[in-house]
C-alpha cells in the first residue's frame, strides 16, 4: 500500500518507533507527581521533554502543556480562553474547534474565506473591531486544502485589541516553522511522525486559561497523569520533523507541483486553493462529474491510500463543509479528493499514482 494520507496521520518516524520500543520496556513505575525517587526521575524526564518542545516552539517550558490529543489541545483553548463573549473563527476550521465553539454557550462568528480558501485580513480586522469579541481562533493551515491562513495578522490584530488568540497548528510541524505569536497554539504528535495519544498546547504566560480537565498536573491547567514515554516521543518527533523541514518541505512541494501540472492537462480538473499559499505536501483536486468516493475505493484497490476530505455516513458522502464554504458547488465537492504526501513519498510513488488516476479517470 502506498500511503498518501499524511494529513490524517503520519507513520511513526523509525527513530521514534525505536525509542518507544525500548522506552516502554525500560520505563519505571514512577508518577511524575510523586515525591519519592521514582517519581522525581519520571518528573525529570517529563520536564526534559517539555524543555525540548519549548525550544522548538519558541516558548518557555512553563508555557507548554501536554494533552492526550490535538483535539483536546484545541478544545482546551477554545473552551478555556476568553470566556463570556463572542468568539471569532472561520467556517473552515477543523470540526474539533467548531464543535468546541458551539459548547461555549456564547455567540460564534464564523468568517467565510475567499474562493482561494484563505481568510482575508480585512475580514479579520473588521470582526476583531467588535467590542464583544473575547477570543479569535484560526487554523494555521487547512487540513483538507493545505491553504495557509494569515495567523501572523491574527496575532497582531488580536493583541492590539486585547483579545486572546488561538491557532490550530496541527498540520504545521515539518512543513512550516512551528513557532507562532498567538497566545495559544495546538499541535498533535501523530501529524509529525510521533505517536497518537499525545498533543501539545503552548499557552503564553499571563494568559488566563480555564482547564478543560481539572487537576493539579500541568501547572493546574490539565489534570491527569501524563504518559512520560509518549511525551518524550512527541519531543523527539518534533525535533526530527524540524531538523528535516529545510530539505523535506521543498522536496514535497516539487513532487506536489509536478503531480498537479500533469493532472491539470486533463479537461476540467481543478486544484482547490491553488490561488493561495499552501502546504507543499497537500493537493485537493476536483474531477468534475466523478464520484470521489468511488474513485477513492478504486485507488484503494490499486494500492493507494488517499482521502475524500469529507465525512461518510450511512453510505452517503456529505459534501465537505470546507469546500462549500469556499464557494465550491456540492456536486464538485463530491468530486474532490485529497492527496497528502509525506517523508516516505517518492517520485516513483507520485508517478504511479498519476498513472493510476489516468487509467481510472479514462474509464469513468
Amino acid at each position: 500500500m502506498t500511503y498518501l494520507d499524511h494529513n490524517a496521520g503520519t507513520p511513526l518516524h523509525p527513530e521514534v518507533a525505536g525509542f518507544l520500543a525500548t522506552a516502554f520496556r525500560q520505563e519505571g513505575p514512577g508518577n511524575p507527581s510523586s515525591v519519592h525517587g521514582a517519581g522525581r526521575a519520571a518528573r525529570a524526564r517529563l520536564d526534559g521533554a517539555r524543555a525540548r518542545v519549548a525550544r522548538i516552539l519558541g516558548r518557555s517550558p512553563r508555557e507548554v502543556l501536554f494533552t492526550a490529543s490535538g483535539s483536546e489541545a484545541c478544545a482546551t483553548a477554545v473552551l478555556g480562553l476568553g470566556r463570556g463573549g463572542t468568539m471569532v473563527t472561520s467556517a473552515i476550521e477543523h470540526p474539533c474547534v467548531l464543535l468546541a465553539a458551539a459548547r461555549r454557550g456564547t455567540p460564534v462568528l464564523e468568517l467565510r474565506p475567499a474562493e482561494t480558501g484563505r481568510l482575508e485580513e480585512e475580514a479579520l480586522e473588521a470582526a476583531l473591531a467588535r467590542s464583544e469579541v473575547t477570543l479569535c481562533a484560526l487554523q494555521a493551515a487547512n487540513n483538507e486544502t493545505g491553504v495557509v491562513q494569515p495567523t501572523e495578522a491574527l496575532a497582531r490584530l488580536a493583541r492590539t485589541r486585547g483579545v486572546p488568540s488561538f491557532v490550530d497548528a496541527v498540520q504545521v510541524p515539518g512543513r512550516l516553522p512551528a513557532a507562532f505569536e498567538a497566545d495559544a497554539v495546538a499541535y498533535s504528535a501523530h501529524k509529525f511522525g510521533g505517536p497518537a495519544g499525545v498533543g501539545l498546547l503552548a499557552v503564553r504566560r499571563g494568559v488566563l486559561l480555564e482547564p478543560l480537565v481539572p487537576g493539579h498536573q500541568e501547572g493546574g491547567l490539565r489534570g491527569g497523569t501524563p504518559s512520560v514515554v509518549l511525551c518524550e516521543a512527541a519531543a523527539l518527533a518534533l525535533e526530527l520533523a524540524e531538523a528535516a523541514r529545510a530539505t523535506e518541505a521543498p522536496r514535497l512541494t516539487a513532487l506536489r507541483d509536478g503531480f498537479e501540472r500533469a493532472l491539470l492537462r486533463r479537461p476540467g480538473v481543478r486544484v482547490h486553493g491553488a490561488g493561495a499559499p499552501r502546504l507543499g505536501n497537500t493537493s485537493n483536486l476536483c474531477f468534475p462529474g466523478v464520484d470521489a468516493e468511488a474513485l477513492l475505493i478504486a485507488l484503494d484497490l490499486e494500492g493507494f491510500a488517499v482521502s475524500v476530505g469529507a465525512a461518510c455516513a450511512s453510505g452517503t458522502m456529505r459534501p465537505s463543509p470546507v469546500l462549500l464554504a469556499m464557494g465550491v458547488s456540492a456536486a464538485d465537492a463530491r468530486s474532490s479528493i485529497r492527496i497528502s504526501f509525506g517523508p516516505q513519498t517518492s517520485e516513483a510513488d507520485v508517478t504511479a499514482l498519476r498513472r493510476a488516476l489516468d487509467r481510472l479517470l479514462d474509464r469513468s
